[in-house]
């Protein structure tokens, strides 16, 4: 029998194996375009204070610091915090990089943006994902942006939903992934098994299913407003099928 994966899975994935294989497996150019949609949609001025929650390993908190933002990253893999802090300093950029959950930030509104990007959105249950939301709002300004990136939303895995295995290399880094889809629960769960020739690891991830819908009134009851969503950082507008829903707001001022 299948062990069903812990609701806070995410404590314990982001491990050197998975870390390593997601590392090698993004081009520099999606990062590149990432932040370009980032300083496109949310205007920022020249020093702006730039939150990364979930940062990962700081692919995006070092692009936009070497952009000249005054960044600090939230992440709850010490791993792949370690590994940004060392990349951070190699390259000579200052980020303020902390291990921590990515609900359990700063409420000061002491930020002029909010970034989540890398589809960590759906990570947590209904609940924690509005808890996550007033986070968010109260970590940035009044007028302040956000971006969100999420890769599961329902209108993106529904219509194409395949439970086929899949293979992918990074690197030397092997994964193949298996999705399941539980119903009853609206969880998209994969199940990984990494390899590189000498390491081997077989783990599980959950990503909750909200709609386009159900995520615009989660961010409108946290306080944001003014949500655009796009299909991609080509600023297509998002449809059925998409497969990617990349939201924008702005915290109210009010």
């Amino acid at each position: 029998m299948t062990t069903d994966p812990s609701p806070d899975w995410y404590t314990h994935f982001f491990t050197e194996l998975p870390n390593e294989f997601w590392r090698r497996l993004t081009p520099e150019a999606a990062t590149a375009a990432e932040v370009g949609f980032v300083e496109r949609h949310l205007g920022l001025a020249p020093g702006s204070r730039v939150l990364d929650v979930p940062c990962g390993s700081g692919r995006h908190s070092m692009a936009l610091a070497a952009r000249g933002y005054r960044v600090s990253g939230v992440d709850i893999s010490a791993e792949a915090v370690d590994h940004a802090r060392r990349a951070a300093a190699e390259a000579g950029l200052t980020v303020d990089l902390t291990v921590a959950d990515m609900r359990d930030l700063p409420r000061d509104g002491e930020f002029d943006a909010v970034v989540c990007l890398g589809n960590s959105f759906g990570y947590l249950d209904p609940t924690s994902t509005r808890q996550f939301a007033r986070s968010l709002a109260g970590a940035v300004r009044p007028g302040g942006g956000l971006v969100i990136d999420c890769g599961t939303a329902a209108e993106s895995v529904l219509p194409s939903f395949d439970p086929s295995p899949r293979t992918l290399d990074a690197g030397g880094i092997t994964v193949t992934a298996t999705n399941s889809y539980d119903a009853e629960g609206s969880r998209l769960i994969t199940r990984y098994h990494f390899a590189d020739g000498t390491r081997e690891l077989e783990v599980a991830a959950v990503h909750h299913v909200y709609t386009s819908a159900h995520l615009g009134e989660v961010l409108t009851e946290a306080g944001f407003t003014d949500i655009t969503r796009y299909a991609g950082t080509d600023d297509q507008p998002y449809a059925l099928g998409e497969r990617r829903l990349l939201l924008t707001a702005r915290r109210g001022t009010s």
